[in-house]
């Protein structure tokens, strides 16, 4: 894999509401007056009334095509106004009901990086507790376990992480328009900061954690085809090596993404999605950092009235058995 330089690209998406057209032919009835008529008798008289009504009654008939094209053209706009508006209704129903633009970081036990990405949503964004998004699982590999599970090591080893070729993550919600940009920029602002340099490079602050579970990536929609990719070379005050990746498959023997010093992968959400870890990951402690019951009680039960976490299938758990 080789270093990308800055690629963006953004797509625009346009809705046209057509009318239909309406083709109509107005008839155009003449009466024609000989010049050889005879002359007016009593007879001839009523004759002559008799044409004049017949005269008026094609004008009518005349008329009423082009009276009737009117009453129709007024009727076709009526109805591409209301296309129109149903149009726009159909777009902000559909943008309301589309799902967040979400990312995922990984790099070391996801344990603290959840607690890490919560204040960032809790103190820079002033998200509300039932708002917080940040929730751990896992990404970056390109086989799923029966039935899409993926799981922890308790799991049956055909659906643990790693072995699928995964990673620890936090996944966060960015919102849209400018406060999706926003966003990313407090979260790689918090992400690069949890490395810390050594003469080999940047290293993250639980190195005991190794191998590629535990491999630094982010995963956004687009990889480093996203505009979002400018945000974190913006963001790399590290200047850590960004490099484009595919994912991992080690039942394929292809781990071409190892856990390396100073280098972070950047996925194609899309195409690597993330799975949500077993409940009790959720809101845990750090390792060897307790934290407050505000975090482990109340943030988790927001998360779980929001209906952020729940069961995924996989044992529930921890270190002292199943439950």
């Amino acid at each position: 894999m080789s270093v990308l330089s800055a690629g963006s690209s953004a797509a625009n998406a346009f809705i046209t509401v057509r009318a239909p057209r309406h083709h109509r032919c107005n008839r155009v009835v003449a009466v024609q007056a000989h010049s050889n008529a005879p002359a007016a008798t009593p007879s001839h008289q009523t004759t002559r009334r008799g044409a004049l009504a017949a005269v008026v009654t094609l004008a009518a008939v005349a008329f009423q095509p082009r009276h009737a094209a009117a009453e129709e053209a007024a009727s076709a706009v009526d109805g591409l106004a209301g296309a129109a508006i149903t149009a726009a209704a159909d777009v902000a129903s559909s943008a309301a009901a589309a799902p967040p633009q979400t990312v995922y970081f990984g790099n070391g036990c996801f344990w603290g990086r959840q607690k890490d990405f919560v204040d960032v949503e809790r103190e820079s964004l002033k998200r509300a507790p039932e708002q917080v998004s940040a929730v751990v699982g896992y990404a970056g590999g390109r086989q799923t376990g029966p039935d899409g599970r993926i799981c922890y090591y308790y799991g049956p080893g055909n659906t643990v992480y790693e072995k699928l070729g995964h990673a620890e993550v936090t996944q966060v919600e960015l919102g849209g328009g400018d406060t999706a940009r926003t966003a990313m920029q407090a979260f790689a602002d918090k992400y690069f900061a949890q490395f810390r340099k050594t003469p080999f490079g940047m290293m993250r602050l639980d190195p005991q954690d190794a191998g590629p579970g535990y491999r630094n990536v982010i995963g956004i929609p687009g990889g480093v085809n996203s505009e979002l990719f400018e945000v974190l070379k913006e963001r790399n005050v590290n200047n850590m090596d960004l490099r484009e990746g595919d994912g991992n498959s080690p039942k394929d023997g292809d781990v071409n993404e190892p856990d390396r010093f100073n280098t972070v992968w950047i996925l194609d959400s899309n195409k690597l999605p993330f799975y949500r870890a077993e409940d009790y990951h959720q809101f845990h402690d750090g390792i060897g950092h307790p934290f407050s019951a505000d975090y482990k009680v109340e943030q988790r039960a927001a998360a779980e009235k929001a209906g952020r976490i729940g069961p995924t299938g996989c044992p529930e758990g921890g270190f002292f058995g199943f439950t």
